[in-house]
């Protein structure tokens, strides 16, 4: 569903992916990891045709970016950022938000359809807050935000859908609480790539992942080959351990006797 191969990236005198090569197929679940400033965000860009490679190529559910309509490839990938929040108009009830995605709009200045008023209570009600529809998007908290994006990013049923670092500023109550939503969901017939820094968010829905590390992929494939002390340690440059709980990560940092 997925083919990067051979993924350059240079700005002036900065390289900033390096001969990315990485293939994500269909029944796999992905979560990209790496440091700040490794690569990961550009790299969600390249999949959704905001930003193109130097050199390499980009293929994305069948379609060759550069030589496709990337509007049209868009219509089957839902994202999730923050980014996306800070667009959106805190105005808006929240099924009006939601209904935006059926059309890839940030925002509605016409009559909107009865059946994509009743899609997006519908979606609403699927992660769990169909209670919340017709408030203000910016009444709701920040976990509750991410879960209408969440909805929103449904309604096109997408083939992909893309996170970059959905739960980013939420405590561990709104964390939880979205993850058990995502996995949840992870039924339906789609891929998803979900991007973050913290490793305990790689939930079972998970089955690969991708660990950049200055601009290089270090290592990827299955979650339990690639999330290993020894690899995660030379990926972040510090001795770090890894244990599994119900087929979920956790480390912790081995400081043998030092100090940080």
């Amino acid at each position: 569903m997925i083919h990067l191969q051979n993924l350059y990236l240079r700005r002036e005198e900065r390289t900033i992916l390096d001969g990315i090569n990485l293939h994500m197929r269909k029944g796999e679940q992905w979560a990209i990891l790496g440091r700040n400033g490794s690569g990961k965000t550009t790299l969600l860009e390249m999949l959704t045709g905001y930003m193109f490679p130097t050199s390499g190529s980009v293929d994305v559910l069948g379609n060759r970016f550069g030589s496709c309509d990337v509007r049209e490839v868009r219509k089957k990938i839902g994202y999730i950022s923050q980014s996306l929040i800070e667009k959106l108009t805190l105005a808006d009830t929240v099924w009006e938000v939601v209904a935006t995605g059926e059309y890839a709009f940030l925002r509605f200045y016409q009559e909107i359809d009865d059946e994509v008023k009743s899609k997006a209570r519908a979606m609403l009600d699927n992660v769990g807050i169909g209670h919340l529809a017709d408030q203000p998007l910016g009444t709701l908290s920040q976990g509750e935000r991410k879960k209408a994006l969440l909805a929103r990013s449904l309604m096109s049923q997408p083939e992909l859908l893309i996170l970059d670092e959905p739960c980013a500023g939420l405590d561990l109550y709104e964390r939880e609480k979205f993850l058990r939503e995502l996995n949840r969901l992870g039924s339906q017939d789609m891929m998803s790539v979900y991007v973050t820094h913290h490793i305990e968010e790689i939930i079972p829905l998970f089955t690969h992942v991708a660990l950049i590390h200055e601009g290089k992929i270090a290592a990827s494939g299955p979650k339990h080959e690639v999330l290993t002390g020894e690899t995660l340690s030379k990926a972040y440059d510090l001795p770090i351990e890894v244990e599994w709980s119900h087929d979920r990560p956790w480390i912790r940092v081995a400081l043998q006797g030092a100090s940080l």
